[in-house]
């Protein structure tokens, strides 16, 4: 009677990182006892795999100033939001209203880079409008 084998060589002989590799057989309890009558059991090797965390998310927020014009405030929620001129006028008069607004959440990156590029936009057209970003 054969023991199940495996693909793998000597697990003193592995690196590291494939010390987390199992074998069928490996476990004593496992096929202990039988015969197979002289077939060759293949052992699958397997590898526990940890979840990747998601990004963490952040809020474009948008301020309000007294100077910007509203249809600028819109044109920008329509241009880097991708919003339709329903929801940017909503989004622009909640900011007009109470100071502040969320423009989106995205991950850091798209934030980030959303941030800078309204605030160039605002700065190329000579208006102060400030956007910021938090954490959601």
């Amino acid at each position: 009677m054969r023991t199940a084998s495996c693909f793998l060589p000597d697990k003193s002989a592995l690196p590291p990182c494939a010390s987390a590799l199992r074998c069928a057989g490996d476990d004593d309890t496992r096929g202990a006892g039988r015969d197979n009558g002289g077939d060759d059991q293949v052992g699958i090797a397997t590898k526990t795999r940890a979840k990747p965390k998601k990004p963490s998310q952040f809020k474009v927020l948008m301020l309000n100033d007294d100077y910007t014009p509203m249809e600028f405030v819109v044109m920008v929620l329509k241009r880097f939001f991708h919003m339709d001129l329903e929801q940017a006028t909503r989004v622009m008069l909640h900011v007009h209203q109470r100071g502040v607004g969320v423009c989106g959440i995205f991950p850091y990156e798209i934030a980030e880079t959303k941030v800078n590029q309204v605030m160039d936009f605002a700065r190329q057209n000579q208006h102060p409008l400030q956007c910021t970003l938090e954490k959601a």
